[in-house]
Formats: structure tokens, C-alpha cells, sequence
């Protein structure tokens, strides 16, 4: 580890053999990519499975009521929804896609929550059709819809209202939700008014509040003074309207380490901060203590996900820069163009060699941006060696596009060096299959 110190950004199997390989559950990356071809994304199913044991015991010995809701937006597809399903978890989605894809699996729909600022008609009709556990309402349009489409239908839902507290998360201005302005949530100025109304409305059963911050969220206090305005309106609410609060969301945005100078609080770090406010609030407010919800995406897929590239073209460009380019960017990786994202890599097939070229990589893809890791320190990097990208887990294949007509990679699911195809890479006739000649 200490030879080669970005391997702590790695999956938690990730170890290098004898040849000087990479292996990630048991599995020689280099074989993975000579097997599945490139760009290959690599999915550690024990990663997967401990964060989310870790999830659930951190917060779940710090408070009583706990469920952990995975968001589906960071990835999803069937083979993790049933990981999911396996781990008692429970799974945020935001699309009638997402719901698709929990219900081809026959994932809980109890345990679904569904969000989002914009829902449709028709998404409220399939949510309430199918009985999902819980609708997170957004806005007071989404409120009046979705009351009279309950009764239209002589549905009943438990619904939360997200609220955006006005709370700074110091992050990325595109990963910020919970500030006010933010297309995200009543504003806390408007809770009383989306409470008094959604109490009025029979066919609504509102449970409790919900509130998201943004994401990659290095600090526990934003948390904390969210939480205290939260409970602060729900206080008020009680004496005003005999609102009991019986569920606090406290949406996700958990951080995880990108960068080997950027490392994350502990999931034990959240749970403390979290669940000792709400228990000391509550009781200052004579409230009792509601459900707690917490919604990690990010923090349990993005850290067991790599992806595999294959080097082609080197560019030495004297006293300025070398180029490194590999055989996918942007296309299946946008984080770093959109928002200026890091990452850190290695060569897969030389972890032995000592780091002595500082380079830059660069994506295939015909925009100037289409950079992946800027200026890192490698092994001498020659056509043919495999670069390995760690963290690529999460929002990675979700943002994942067709740019320049590319196909979009295959994805692997590893464990006790067995490689499960899980996503078959596109081919031209899957570009094509929509088109109208």
C-alpha cells in the first residue's frame, strides 16, 4: 500500500500479484480487459455489499429508526438492484425508468421512494398505481396534482415534502440542492403553508419532511443546522396544526476521496453528527424521535466502480505537456469536463514501476475539453498499456452518452475472481434502433 499509495482509492479486494497487475476481486484487470475489451467499467460486488452493511450498522447503533435508502440516480441497473434487494435496502428513483428497472427485478415497492422537482402526470399515476412506499413531494403544483389525482383515482399515499433550509454545503454551485435558490423544494419560508396544505388534502398521508443539501459534502455541520431548522418548523407545525413528525429525510450527499490530498469524513462521521442532533433537538422540542431516512448513492457505489482503459496515442509535446489518450473520455465519463472533476489513476499493468512522467490523459473524443486526469505522475506509458481509473462507480455510467456515436462500455461485476458480464457493450445496432430511415 505504501508502494503504491493511490491503491487505497481502490475497491476494498484491490491488491497488485506477482506480474505487477491490478486485481480487483480476485480478478487480474488486465485479463478483465483483454477478455471484455475497452473502456470496461468494474464493479467489486463485496464493495458494494460491506458499504452497505456499513450504512446500515454506523447509523443504526447511533439511533433506533433507521432505513437506508440507496439513490438510484449514481447507477442502477438489475444486477445492483438486486444486490440492493438482497442488503434490505431501500431505493430513491426519480424517473418511471428507475422504477422500471426496480420492478423487473421485483424489488420492494414499499421500500421505493419516489422524488424529483418536475413529476409528471402519468409518473403519479404509475407511483400510485403500483403502491410505491413513499412520494417526496417538491412544489406546490406537484401537491395540488398529485392530490387530485389521489382522488381520482381513490388512491392513498404517504408523501414527504422536501424543503430546501437555505443551508450552504460548500460544494460544486451544480451539486449544491439545499441552498434557496435552487429549482429543488418549498423553501423553508413556505414550509408552514405546503404543510397546512398538505394535511388538508384526504387522499394524502403526510408522514414527514425531507431535505438534500448537494453532494460530496466534506463537513457534518451543514447537516446539523439543517436538521435544527427541520425540527424547528416541525415544532411549530405540532402546536399549530397537530403535524406529527414520524419520518426525517435527510437525503445523502456523502463524501467520498477523489484525490489522495482529499479524504472523506467516515460513514461513522455522518451517523454521529446526524443522529446525535436530531435526538438532542427533538428532546429540547419535546418532540418524539421521528423514522430517520439517509439517501447515499455516491457513498456506497462510487468507490467499488473503476474503469479500464486501453492507451493509444501518446503526445510528448516538450516543456508543455504529454498527452496520454485512451480509447474513451467524456463520452462515458463526463464528471471532469461538466464540473471539473479529479480523479486519480494507475498504470494497470506496471504498478511495479516507479512513477517518473508526469502526464496528462486525455479522452478520444473531439472536444479540446475532453480530459480525464490532468497533469498526474505515471510509469513510462507507451500504446497498448492499461490505464485504471478508481471511483468511477458513481454518475459515471448514469451521465454515460452516445457522443461522436461511441458505445457506450460493458460493465463487470467481480467476486472471488469470477468476472459476471452484467451490461453487454452497445453496438451500432443499438445506436441505430430508434431511427426512422
Amino acid at each position: 500500500m505504501d508502494r503504491l499509495p493511490r491503491l487505497s482509492l481502490f475497491p476494498l479486494t484491490a491488491e497488485v500479484n506477482g506480474q505487477g497487475h491490478l486485481v480487483i476481486g480476485g480478478c487480474d484487470s488486465v485479463e478483465l480487459a483483454a477478455e471484455f475489451d475497452t473502456p470496461l467499467y468494474v464493479f467489486d460486488e463485496f464493495s458494494l455489499r460491506s458499504k452497505c452493511t456499513e450504512f446500515k450498522e454506523e447509523f443504526g447503533q447511533r439511533y433506533g429508526n433507521v432505513a437506508v435508502i440507496y439513490a438510484g440516480k449514481a447507477f442502477l441497473n438489475k444486477a445492483l438492484a438486486i444486490i440492493l434487494k438482497d442488503e434490505g435496502l431501500g431505493l430513491d428513483v426519480v424517473s418511471t425508468g428507475e422504477l422500471g428497472i426496480a420492478q423487473s427485478v421485483g424489488f420492494p415497492l414499499d421500500r421505493v421512494y419516489f422524488h424529483g422537482n418536475n413529476k409528471s402526470a402519468e409518473e403519479i399515476r404509475l407511483a400510485l398505481e403500483v403502491q410505491i412506499g413513499c412520494l417526496v413531494v417538491d412544489n406546490f403544483h406537484e401537491l395540488t396534482m398529485l392530490g387530485e389525482i389521489a382522488k381520482e383515482m381513490n388512491a392513498q399515499t404517504d408523501i414527504l415534502l422536501r424543503l430546501s433550509p437555505g443551508i450552504d454545503p460548500h460544494t460544486h454551485q451544480y451539486i449544491a440542492t439545499g441552498v434557496i435558490d435552487t429549482k429543488f423544494g418549498f423553501p423553508l419560508a413556505s414550509g408552514e403553508e405546503a404543510v397546512a396544505q398538505a394535511i388538508r388534502v384526504p387522499n394524502l398521508n403526510l408522514v414527514g419532511l425531507h431535505f438534500h443539501l448537494g453532494s460530496l459534502i466534506f463537513d457534518t455541520e451543514p447537516y446539523q443546522r439543517a436538521i435544527e431548522l427541520i425540527l424547528s418548523l416541525a415544532a411549530k407545525m405540532k402546536l399549530k396544526y397537530g403535524f406529527e413528525l414520524k419520518e426525517l429525510n435527510v437525503g445523502g450527499g456523502f463524501a467520498i476521496q477523489y484525490a489522495l490530498d482529499a479524504p472523506a469524513p467516515p460513514v461513522s462521521a455522518y451517523a454521529e453528527a446526524i443522529a446525535s442532533k436530531i435526538i438532542s433537538k427533538c428532546q429540547e422540542l419535546e418532540l418524539l424521535l421521528p423514522r430517520l431516512t439517509v439517501e447515499p448513492g455516491r457513498a456506497i457505489v462510487g468507490p467499488a466502480g473503476i474503469v479500464l482503459y486501453r492507451v493509444g496515442a501518446v503526445k510528448d509535446i516538450p516543456g508543455i505537456r504529454c498527452y496520454v489518450s485512451v480509447d474513451g473520455g467524456m463520452a462515458d465519463n463526463i464528471r471532469p469536463a461538466l464540473y471539473g472533476a479529479k480523479y486519480e489513476a494507475i498504470v494497470a499493468n506496471k504498478t511495479s514501476e516507479a512513477e517518473t512522467k508526469e502526464v496528462t490523459i486525455a479522452g478520444k473524443f473531439c472536444e479540446s475539453g475532453d480530459i480525464l486526469v490532468k497533469d498526474i505522475n505515471l510509469p513510462p506509458v507507451s500504446a497498448g498499456d492499461i490505464i485504471a481509473i478508481p471511483d468511477c462507480g458513481a454518475y459515471c455510467l448514469p451521465m454515460a452518452s452516445n457522443y461522436n456515436a461511441s458505445f457506450k462500455p460493458a460493465i463487470v461485476l467481480v467476486r472471488e475472481g469470477k468476472a459476471r458480464l452484467i451490461r453487454r457493450r452497445e453496438t451500432v445496432d443499438d445506436l441505430t434502433r430508434c431511427d426512422l430511415a
